[in-house]
Order: structure tokens, then sequence, then C-alpha cells
């Protein structure tokens, strides 16, 4: 039998010698969770610690989460039945004790406090007791879960989700929307409860750039938490009707300008390579139709009729007849006719 502790400490005081004492069993108690974090984010709600090692023993340690309100010295198990989820015997480092649905989960305004334990069959460790939370004053509300935008005639309209699900008795959300022009100074609107949102007054054919905001307010405790900025998102408004007309107007003078241009631009080339272009349009000489016959059969002979054909023929001469001519003019006539023709023949006789 161990003799009491304050005797062995007295011992040495006394004079007496006491045995050395034998060294404690690592296994007989286990060590606590380290480290404990609790998340609330939107609706998840995770308390997470580091495990228990044991460097001699291979066995599985589990753990086992409890619970209880500021209003209340009793501890809870974390059951289905009280909570919804089951943190009795846990093979991991974490108990996830988000609500399943709006009946389930620990009030939102309830001070909570949670305490962890390992266990390895009959042995325990001490309690690893974590700060109470309040979900309502420390829950981390995220952006809008989905944002959709449709650009109009100089408006953008916004359509966007709650980050999660709240009972309406409870809380309410509201929403706030931080736009600017790409190259101006930001504005925001809000704050909106409806989860359509019209801006409105924007300039027509203009990119601007929007993030949106959800602030949670719980009504029950007069609350407010807000929430994160979603990630940046730019559209360009359309155009309306006059700005259409103008467009209208533009693309219809800058055609025919380009039309006018390219117009001037030919009568400039062709005028300038005027014999090129002449050249360019000229048709081919064609070859004549003996020569191509011939080039399809040379056998044929069409050489032979060629030249049968281009043989000089016999002159052909008119009679003429000299009616009265002076005896000067006939000798000059005479002249000129045996000069170009040789000798003249003579009519036979004069004609009347």
């Amino acid at each position: 039998m161990r003799p009491p502790r304050l005797l062995v400490l007295l011992l040495p005081l006394l004079g007496g010698r006491t045995a050395a004492a034998p060294p404690a069993d690592p296994l007989s108690q286990l060590p606590a969770p380290q480290n404990p974090k609790i998340h609330l984010y939107n609706a998840e709600q995770v308390l997470s610690w580091e495990p228990v090692s044991l460097s001699n023993d291979t066995r599985l340690v589990v753990y086992q989460v409890q619970f209880k309100y500021s209003i209340s010295s009793r501890w809870y198990d974390v059951s289905v039945d009280d909570i919804g989820v089951n943190c009795m015997n846990l093979t991991t480092t974490t108990c996830n004790f988000t609500p399943t649905s709006l009946s389930k989960g620990f009030p939102p305004h309830f001070n909570v406090s949670l305490r962890v334990r390992a266990k390895l069959r009959d042995l325990v460790s001490a309690w690893l007791t974590v700060p109470w939370f309040q979900y309502c004053r420390n829950v981390t509300v995220g952006p809008p879960g989905n944002i959709w935008v449709t650009p109009r005639e100089g408006s953008l309209i916004v359509r966007l989700s709650s980050p999660f699900s709240i009972e309406a008795s409870m809380a309410t959300f509201l929403y706030y929307v931080h736009y600017w022009e790409k190259t101006g100074r930001q504005q925001v609107k809000g704050p909106y409860r409806s989860n359509s949102i019209v801006l409105n007054d924007l300039k027509p054919l203009r990119v601007y750039c929007l993030q949106v905001k959800a602030q949670l307010f719980w009504t029950i405790e007069n609350i407010s938490r807000p929430g994160h900025l979603s990630n940046i998102s730019c559209y360009e408004t359309t155009a309306d009707a006059s700005t259409k007309l103008q467009q209208v107007i533009l693309i219809a003078v800058v055609t025919f300008l380009l039309l006018l241009a390219l117009a001037g631009a030919c009568l400039s080339l062709v005028l300038k390579y005027r014999g090129l272009v002449k050249y360019w349009f000229h048709s081919p000489p064609s070859i004549p139709l003996q020569i191509e016959e011939y080039l399809k059969n040379p056998a044929q002979p069409i050489l032979e009729a060629l030249d049968k054909d281009s043989s000089p023929k016999d002159d052909a001469w008119d009679s003429v007849s000299i009616v009265s001519l002076p005896e000067k003019e006939r000798d000059v006539l005479q002249s000129t006719l045996t000069q170009s023709t040789g000798p003249v023949q003579q009519p036979v006789g004069r004609g009347l």
C-alpha cells in the first residue's frame, strides 16, 4: 500500500527513509486533448482539437464531447436526441454540430460551453473545457451564395441568394451593393431586404464593377453581424434607344466614307497603271483555224493548201475608155501608167 502523499513529504524532515517510488504507469491516465478551436462560418459549427498520441500503445483512442448552457450547471452529451449529431465516441478530432434542420442544433442566442476528453477502453483523460460561445454574436457571415447580374439599358439587375438559411422570426439578411465605374469612384447602395436589386441611373455602354455584402441582423437580440464582400465582377450596360440610333447613323456614315475612299483609291490606281490594266484585260491573239488543225494532226496537208491559197492570182484589169482627153493631158496620163504598170494597151477604138 502506497503511503499517503503528505507522509511521504514529511518523512525526510523527520529523518526517516522511504523506498523509491515505483514508476507511474503511463496508461494510468490518458493525456487530455489540446488546442481546441471552434469554427463558426455561416451555418457551419465545428469543434476541433489536436489528437492524443500514445507512444507505447497502438490502440484506438476515441473522444467524447459534452455541452452545457450558461443557465445550467449540468453537462449533457452531444447526441442525436438533443443536438441532432452524435459526438459520443468519435474516432476523429472534430465534432460537427452544424444544425441539420432549423429545429436542431444549439439555440443561436444561448451561451454554450463545450468540453472534450479522450477515452481508451476503461481509461479516460481529464476534460478539456472550451470557452463559451454565442452563435448570433460570434458567427462569421460569408458573401451571398449565388449572384446573377443582368445588364439592361443604363442599369444592372442583381439577383442573389442568402448565405445560408435562417429562421425568419429570429433573424433577417440585409444586402449592400458596392459598385463603381471601372475608372470611377465607388458607391454603396443599401440596405435591401429583397433578393432582387436594381441599380438605376447608370451610363449606357459603360463597364461597371460590383461587390455584394450580406449583413445578418438578429431581431431577438438586436445584434448585427457584418458579412464578407463577394468577389469583384464587371458588366457592361446596354445602349438605350437614342444611343442605338446614334450608333446606326455612325455606322452608316463610316461605311459610306470607307466605300468612297475605296472607290477613290481604285480609280487612282486604274489611272496610274492604265497601260498595265489595259494589257491585263486585252484578249490574247487567237490561232488561225488551219494552224490549229495542223497542230492537232500534223499529217494533214494543211501547209500545201495554205501555199495554194497564198499563191499570187492574176491581176484583174478593167478596161477604161477615154471619151475625151486633151492631147497634153493624154501624154501625162500615158507616161504615168507606163511607169506604174508597164506598157499600156491601147484601146482598139474610142468610145462614143
